[in-house]
């Protein structure tokens, strides 16, 4: 494609992500008309329905938008500088260590066994969601360093890192079910909740966060596109244009996974976009940096948005949770890369 028909790719992904937005006000469990809905998001409804608007329904769809866009433009960035196609934001043990986090608050911190034992009530009075979304985010955090440290230990490259990365994840995931064992039942279930991406826990407070890290992030990846590019060519191509590898791919890695760690913190687990997003685009736009990173996070907010409308149309009065759609949607996109003459290649 040429850079006239990119323009007009992204600007009709533009033009999808906004329709997708606006008709997800109107799906819901509440029955509202679209005469209300939309005299609601005017302010002149009724007080019920501008509240259902704008304090449940608005919230979710700005999380999707900002979500979608950070963990797409996450995997774009993770493929790119580990020259794998089938690289995500799950690579590096990120998910996997803010799983343990968000459980250590929940079971031992805010609920568990060391508090409330059975006693739901007291559960319900002792947990603060904000506390587990930071105990994710440092954990998340800490797993970051770690496997750059890692990294460190010998040459930076991409094996390493992806060893590193699921090494680093297995720990985590041993530590999250032995916690899980000692835990009550009201600290395990509350947990496993915790575990579903849902976007419902969503609020303006969580969604400007995630907004300020999502747009650095990209401003930083938009800038740096260029250098993205020559990295596709390969180490030895980037080193003659003057691109440090090394200090490129440490950074590239740590922002994208900050941007997965607090989405993750914040909205649980959400499979796969990291993986759909990126390859939808880069068979649409190709691999140029220039288009593919703006193009990713449309397709990842359009996926995201979709997934959670339609989990909200499939769950008879409560949405199902959105990180079981797009795992149904990812599985076996995520099969077929594999079979696939294309997936097995260094990265086309």
């Amino acid at each position: 494609m040429n850079k006239k028909k990119k323009i007009i790719a992204i600007i009709i992904l533009v033009s999808a992500v906004i329709l997708s937005a606006f008709l997800a006000l109107f799906s819901g469990s509440s029955d509202m008309s679209a005469s209300e809905t939309l005299s609601a998001l005017a302010g002149n409804g009724e007080p019920t329905a501008i509240r259902i608007i704008w304090n449940i329904r608005m919230p979710r769809i700005l999380a999707a938008l900002i979500a979608g866009a950070g963990l797409s433009v996450s995997g774009l960035i993770m493929q790119s500088t580990l020259s794998n196609p089938m690289a995500s934001p799950s690579t590096l043990g990120v998910s996997n260590a803010a799983v343990f986090g968000a459980n250590l608050s929940i079971i031992a911190f805010a609920g568990g066994f060391l508090e409330t034992g059975n006693n739901v009530k007291n559960y319900t009075a002792g947990i603060n969601p904000f506390s587990t979304s930071l105990m994710a985010f440092l954990f998340s955090t800490l797993s970051i360093i770690l496997i750059l440290l890692l990294c460190r230990i010998r040459a930076f490259n991409r094996e390493v890192v992806v060893l590193a990365g699921i090494a680093v994840g297995a720990i985590w995931t041993a530590a999250t079910t032995v916690l899980q064992f000692y835990a009550t039942d009201v600290g395990i279930s509350a947990a496993v909740i915790w575990n579903f991406g849902d976007l419902s826990r969503a609020t303006y407070t969580s969604d400007l966060i995630m907004a300020i890290v999502v747009l650095s992030g990209a401003v930083f990846f938009t800038l740096s596109s260029w250098k993205l590019n020559a990295l596709l060519s390969g180490d030895a191509a980037a080193h003659s244009m003057g691109v440090n590898v090394n200090l490129l791919r440490s950074l590239c890695m740590l922002i994208a996974s900050l941007i997965t760690a607090v989405c993750v913190s914040f909205l649980g687990i959400i499979g796969f976009i990291g993986i759909i997003g990126p390859h939808i685009i880069k068979r649409l736009l190709g691999h140029d940096h220039r288009f593919s990173i703006p193009g990713s996070m449309l397709m990842g907010s359009l996926i995201l948005i979709l997934s959670d409308t339609f989990s909200r149309s499939m769950g008879n009065g409560s949405a199902l949770p959105v990180g079981a759609i797009t795992s149904l949607l990812g599985a076996p996109f995520f099969v077929a890369i594999i079979f696939s003459k294309r997936g097995t290649g260094h990265y086309d």
